[in-house]
């Protein structure tokens, strides 16, 4: 989410115009979907398990009467150790610029430039529970210690940004595309779109621990994040009785490239995907929520995760509501929303990402692990050239509506994976999404709540008994569990699985 490519970007259109003899480019016309079209949304979610739980959305008179927020120009985060000299000084300086503006993207090249841009904007300033605070904690070296943000290799910290609003005034800007799907290297070089690897949930642990001081603040925050209050019990009730500690310490066990993020919950993290070869992907989320039939549900995927599922209804439940009443009046909904415009460009972007060199030959080993993938049928689920069938596997326990074979596609088998983010979160369809095995080599995080750090650990026989210890998400006040199900390649020989390992890599 750095904006330094912003940077350079700027500095190369000042050159353009600064070149009167140049050819102009061609103008391209956009066609940008309605993103908050009810027909459109009426069909784009998987129901639900409960679906009379399925979420009712807020009417388009009422997104479309939200305030769009403006999305300013942004500067680098840089590691204490690494910050320029003068660097705040300077930076109070500067005065507030508007940095996305349809009005001058003339070409397709333009657009996805400028969907760039919404990808790395933050949507909060200060810190997740003191909104507009100046204290720049990521100046300070505990914060890095405490979370284990990883920094790139010219010190900057990329996935919040600094953001100048008022002149004068320095805030951090956070929860932006790019602080989920961004990752630092081992090398220190940045990839965007890869499974991120910013620690999210250490994150927000500091901020329980730093930036409230009542306990109901940090329960009221999760019932809004994670509240299922059909289900009898509330898988999530046990939260209402943790103290600010308690909480804290269930975030601080979830490790980066894996996050609680909002629908799903702490007990049930969800690994990060990769956003590369986007478009040729049926379904978003581990769960297979989100239909994606054109640009126009990506659009609305974004719009969703960003503003309007917390004002989403599930029957009597409206999780924005457990900070107060949602305002009659859209216009004094303080949250903002991003304007179809913004989601066209970002969309663009996302669909133009394209993954960093792998660095896995297929060699020898890697020619047999082929064969030995065609030979166990793993093509059936995992069909090439893009690794998936882009179907829908039910989850153990779920039992599938009869209209569903209609409605999605599905393939009937069940594999026997951990069903409780299916079954009882927000994101609960029933259902796990075929993911794509393109890409595996970048990734940290396997499993749909990334139980497993590596290749090697999928395939060991060993992570289904119950005295097996996660390599990657355990849990909290978890020492031993099981990452069961889908037994697929754990009966290989040492070199068999060795090769199927080898070939993997190299997608």
């Amino acid at each position: 989410m750095i904006f330094l490519d912003l940077l350079l970007f700027m500095c190369c259109a000042a050159l353009l115009e600064a070149r009167p003899l140049q050819q102009p480019e061609a103008s391209w016309p956009p066609q940008i979907p309605k993103t908050w079209d009810e027909q459109a949304l009426a069909s784009l979610e998987v129901p639900f398990v409960e679906p009379e739980f399925s979420p009712q959305h807020i009417s388009a008179s009422y997104y479309y009467g939200i305030p769009v927020r403006p999305i300013y120009k942004s500067y680098p985060i840089y590691a204490p150790e690494k910050e320029p000299s003068g660097y705040v000084e300077w930076l109070k300086q500067q005065k507030p610029e508007i940095a996305f503006d349809a009005a001058l993207l003339k070409t397709k090249e333009d657009w996805i430039a400028a969907g760039e841009i919404v990808f790395d904007a933050p949507i909060v300033y200060g810190s997740l529970f003191i909104p507009a605070s100046d204290v720049l904690y990521v100046r300070d070296p505990a914060w890095y210690r405490l979370t284990g943000t990883p920094v790139a290799k010219d010190g900057v910290m990329p996935f919040y940004r600094y953001v100048i609003r008022e002149a004068g005034k320095i805030e951090i800007g956070l929860l932006s595309c790019g602080s989920c799907h961004t990752r630092v290297m081992s090398d220190g070089s940045i990839i965007k779109g890869a499974q991120g690897n910013f620690p999210f949930d250490r994150a927000m642990a500091y901020d329980y621990r730093t930036g409230i001081e009542d306990v109901s603040m940090a329960r009221t925050a999760e019932r809004t994040l994670y509240a299922v209050p059909w289900l009898k019990p509330d898988p999530h009730a046990p939260v209402e009785q943790m103290s600010k500690e308690e909480i804290a310490a269930l975030h601080d066990a979830i490790p980066a490239g894996v996050a609680a993020r909002h629908g799903s919950s702490p007990a049930n993290p969800i690994r990060i995907p990769d956003l590369f070869n986007l478009q040729d992907r049926r379904y978003f989320d581990a769960t297979g929520l989100i239909q994606h039939r054109d640009i126009g549900d990506l659009m609305r995927y974004a719009a969703l995760n960003q503003d309007g599922d917390f004002l989403a209804k599930h029957g009597d439940f409206i999780p924005q509501e457990a900070f107060g009443p949602i305002p009659d009046d859209p216009a004094k909904y303080e949250f903002g929303r991003y304007s179809d415009e913004q989601l066209y460009a970002l969309a663009l972007y996302v669909y133009s990402l394209q993954p960093p060199k792998n660095p896995n030959k297929f060699d020898d080993r890697a020619a047999a692990g082929q064969k030995i993938f065609e030979r166990e049928g793993c093509a059936g689920c995992h069909t090439p050239p893009f690794y998936s069938n882009n179907k829908l596997t039910p989850v153990r326990g779920f039992k599938i509506p009869p209209e569903h074979f209609k409605q999605f596609d599905i393939k009937k088998i069940c594999l026997n994976t951990n069903p409780d983010l299916a079954l009882k979160t927000r994101r609960g369809t029933g259902y796990y999404k075929v993911p794509s095995l393109r890409h595996l080599w970048v990734r940290n995080a396997f499993e749909h709540n990334g139980s497993v750090t590596a290749l090697e650990d999928w395939f060991n026989p060993d992570r289904t008994e119950e005295d097996y210890v996660p390599t990657e998400f355990v849990g909290y006040g978890v020492k031993t569990r099981a990452v069961e199900g889908h037994p697929f390649g754990l009966n290989l020989s040492e070199e068999d699985r060795k090769a199927l390992i080898a070939f993997l890599k190299t997608l």
